[in-house]
């Protein structure tokens, strides 16, 4: 009895070994890469690679002291900026009767390398935040630009056109005054001026100047710029992306990076409801364990909003896989596709798919936004204009992201601006034109990292592979622990009824040897046998 006790005490202790590694490996393969996730958030782990230099992976939370915040302050990849622009051909012929389009040839690249640094950093415990600006200085490489600062460039005449646009509902009076102003300073539909001035230098316009003046005695004329240029006050300066605030992911490793207000708002007021909010990444880190179903997105301050970028393919960045993300009709869709996209229609009014109005991000101007050569826009865009020519490889707007940490590793291409070129009545020479989207400039800048550091980055999906064969032995075990016993008593019951079965065969086998091989009795053996059996008979009578 006390034989029996034991053995089943030991069967039950080993089938509840069996029920917790089961149980373990079932919990650690569903959360592995949770866990996984948590742990990279409150430990500092560094990488040494073949003697190079300690490899900061990310993968912790930002902060002071963390590894990964000097690179964050001041990025070790080198930042390449490309600008090109459109220098318009034929703007004497851009007039209603005229059959002709509006060609234009595109310049470039201008390359300029771009350094950025972090400045006016402020750490905030008490929602795991850091605040700060972004400082960027852009020196010009001539040596990889295909073209020269001092190249002219004609294009549109923006400031006097946004002048006439502005003065469209005013009365004949009024805009007798704007065209005879317009006249004075002879101002055409388009205006010729060198690539640096286009770009970061600026130009003097006499319409600016006019506008200076009469803000000093009139507080309702605001005039942000004292020149003009694509990117007039950016070199150089800590103010022009605004003040950002972002979260360090201490609390939760998955918001690290990801931006919770932008000039101290939450929202942007560019946009109404929930599509103004201030969301998305900085750039830097997105969130881990990444899906194809996810959609990545990046806050974009020139456009005052967050752009989606939507999973196309997986791809391999230095022997590491990836998944790519691109931005397409998500972003660019009119509310045909995606309903909720005609928040984006200002004032009510919807372009065709392919542009996105930023007029309100840009002083009220009539701009919009696009992929370049409007890659993935309506073919009215381009049926309105010649010179243009939209190719995949070199202008898509995509990021090649490391699924399980969420780091960038491939960033390439951008946005193109736009200027809504349109009639306006009684304004010469504006009233003659036709309506058009003339395309202006567009800029990529291009990230890859290093091999030595992909190689880092490499070493964290083969963490998460070796934590799934863990559970996976973990849950073999189990299994084989629970039917150990019930296996053992099967496999015995089914050998013990082999044997059986073995030896009556044999049994059967040997009687039927034995009975084959007695020889014949004669008729004297028999007539014998029948007297002993009579005898035997009398006596046991007797």
């Amino acid at each position: 009895m006390t034989k029996n006790i034991y053995l089943w005490a030991q069967r039950g202790v080993v089938i509840a070994f069996g029920s917790v590694f089961i149980s373990a490996g079932i919990y650690l393969y569903l959360n592995w890469i949770d866990i996984f996730t948590r742990a990279r958030g409150k430990l500092v782990k560094h990488l040494y690679i073949n003697s190079y230099k300690w490899i900061k992976v990310n993968q912790m939370f930002l902060g002071p002291e963390s590894p990964a915040f000097s690179d964050w302050k001041t990025p070790p990849l080198q930042l390449n900026l490309d600008l090109y622009l459109f220098n318009w051909t034929n703007p004497q012929d851009f007039h209603r009767n005229s059959n002709k389009k509006p060609h234009f040839v595109e310049l470039g690249p201008y390359r300029f390398v771009e350094k950025v640094e972090k400045v006016d950093i402020v750490w905030h415990t008490n929602n795991h935040s850091v605040s700060y600006r972004k400082k960027s200085v852009f020196h010009f490489d001539p040596e990889n630009s295909k073209g020269s600062l001092s190249d002219k460039i004609t294009s549109v005449n923006v400031v006097a056109h946004s002048i006439a646009l502005k003065s469209k509902d005013d009365s004949n009076f009024q805009k007798m005054l704007i065209a005879r102003t317009l006249k004075m300073y002879n101002a055409g539909v388009s205006i010729t001026k060198t690539a640096d001035e286009w770009l970061f230098t600026g130009y003097v316009d006499p319409f600016l100047s006019l506008g200076n003046l009469l803000s000093k005695f009139n507080k309702d004329v605001k005039i942000p710029y004292d020149r003009v240029g694509y990117l007039y006050t950016r070199n150089n300066s800590a103010t022009y992306d605004g003040h950002f605030n972002v979260f360090t992911g201490a609390d939760d490793i998955r918001k690290m990076g990801q931006i919770h207000t932008w000039n101290y708002k939450k929202h942007s007021r560019i946009f109404e409801g929930e599509y103004g909010q201030v969301t998305g990444s900085m750039g830097e880190f997105f969130p881990p364990n990444l899906t194809p179903q996810d959609t990545l997105w990046l806050f974009v301050p020139n456009i005052c909003r967050a752009v989606p970028f939507d999973y196309t393919e997986s791809v391999q960045i230095h022997n590491v896989n990836a998944h790519k993300y691109s931005v397409g009709e998500r972003l660019l869709d009119n509310g045909t596709l995606f309903p909720s996209n005609k928040c984006f229609c200002i004032g009510g009014k919807c372009e065709r798919s392919g542009v996105l109005n930023v007029g309100p991000c840009a002083y009220n101007a009539s701009m919009y936004i696009s992929l370049p050569h409007f890659y993935k826009a309506d073919p009215y865009y381009l049926d309105a204009i010649e010179g243009l020519k939209p190719e995949k490889e070199k202008h898509e707007f995509f990021m090649t992201v490391e699924p399980n940490l969420g780091v960038p590793m491939d960033v390439g291409g951008g946005f193109q601006g736009n200027y809504l070129l349109e009639p306006i009545e009684y304004l010469p020479p504006f009233d003659r034109v036709q309506r058009a989207f003339m395309p202006l400039m567009w800029g990529e800048q291009r990230v890859r990292v290093l091999p030595e550091m992909a190689e880092g980055i490499g070493l964290v999906p083969m963490i998460i592979l070796i934590g799934h064969i863990f559970t996976g032995a973990l849950l073999a075990l189990g299994v084989i622990l629970i039917c150990w016993y019930p296996a053992k008593s099967i496999t015995s019951n089914y050998l013990c009824s082999k044997q059986k079965v073995g030896f009556l065969k044999r049994v059967t086998s040997n009687a039927n040897m034995k009975t084959t091989s007695l020889p014949r009795k004669s008729s004297s053996d028999l007539e014998n046998t029948d007297l002993l059996q009579k005898n035997k008979i009398i006596i046991l009578g007797s």
